[in-house]
């Protein structure tokens, strides 16, 4: 009876120190793992979509296991007004824990959005001169912080690079789409030393690339295309296929030195670019995000700037006839031959 009973107890025992350890196993035996943080993600432009890329890697370096801690809902589209506008009624009718936008108009449609809500945004690629986007860089405000694209520097920077690859150059053509709102704070940067260099700016506003293929045409069958080089600034029209491909081939037809942002398509390409890294870019908005989602509000997180690199493509230079100066070459982040 004594035996009996002394293994009745040992078995018991055992079978409590099982299903101790079996509940450490199975994570706490009942107790509830956070549920997962929900992050609406609109990519405007499919020139900057490795900014979600970037954005995800740096989360995972941070600690958030996709589809554990946290769970991306990503809508893609390009310059696309209504869609950001119908992206963005979604994420807020299913209210995520935050947003991630990018670039500037998909970024000031996003702070209309999340107006009146508790949502936070953080956005990326976007300039905030000339757009009311934010209170402050220190003090952004509005439940909203983000990565500012540094517009008007990358501009004169642009230009600078022009005139070493171009220095006869008198007038030089820039396109872009008509009635952006980062673009006059570009061109005011550049209008200044454009002036003081003698060289004439040929600003070209368009609506899209029909209209841009129209004035180009026009200006072919001229007797004076009247420029002699083509720069881009920061804005969706240049970059997009359809109308890079008019630009590109008008260059490519009049040997003109093309540049500012760094495109090939079907073989045509830019001389050079100077932009900021949309990847980079996309990881410094992850650890404004882990801010928020650690408690801190987003209005009072200062905002970041992302840095910018110089790329030279030698190969699509000598294409177009363009002697690239040594300094430039040993200046460059990086060379495309």
């Amino acid at each position: 009876m004594v035996l009996n009973s002394q293994f009745s107890l040992r078995r018991q025992m055992f079978l409590m120190v099982f299903l101790a350890a079996a509940c450490v196993f199975l994570s706490g035996c009942g107790e509830k793992r956070p549920k997962a943080h929900r992050i609406g993600i609109l990519s405007g432009l499919s020139y900057m979509a490795d900014v979600s890329r970037g954005f995800k890697v740096k989360m995972a370096e941070l600690g958030y296991v996709e589809g554990v801690d946290v769970v991306y809902d990503e809508r893609k589209t390009d310059f696309d007004m209504t869609a950001y506008k119908d992206v963005l009624r979604k994420f807020v009718a299913d209210k995520v824990d935050l947003i991630l936008v990018f670039p500037t108009e998909a970024s000031l449609e996003a702070k209309a959005a999340i107006k009146g809500t508790d949502i936070p945004m953080v956005f990326a690629i976007a300039n905030i001169e000339d757009t009311d986007l934010i209170e402050s860089v220190r003090q952004p405000g509005g439940n909203i912080t983000g990565v500012r694209y540094p517009g008007p520097d990358l501009a004169l920077k642009r230009f600078e690079v022009m005139r070493e690859l171009a220095p006869l150059a008198k007038r030089i053509c820039i396109p872009y789409q008509r009635g952006y709102p980062i673009v006059e704070s570009q061109l005011n940067a550049v209008r200044p030393t454009a002036m003081s260099a003698g060289v004439t700016l040929e600003e070209i506003p368009a609506d899209n690339a029909a209209e841009l293929q129209a004035i180009f045409e026009e200006r072919s069958g001229s007797g004076d295309i009247g420029m002699d080089a083509i720069l881009f600034i920061s804005e969706p029209l240049t970059v997009t296929p359809d109308a890079f491909m008019v630009l590109a081939k008008f260059a490519a037809k009049h040997k003109l030195p093309i540049g500012g942002a760094y495109m090939m398509v079907e073989g045509y390409g830019t001389i050079f670019g100077v932009n900021v890294s949309t990847f980079a870019t996309g990881k410094q908005a992850a650890l404004l995000a882990d801010k928020i989602l650690r408690g801190t509000p987003a209005g009072v997180i200062p905002v970041m700037s992302s840095e910018n690199f110089f790329q030279i493509n030698f190969s699509v230079a000598q294409k177009l006839g363009v002697t690239v100066p040594e300094g430039l070459l040993s200046g460059a982040d990086e060379v495309i031959r």
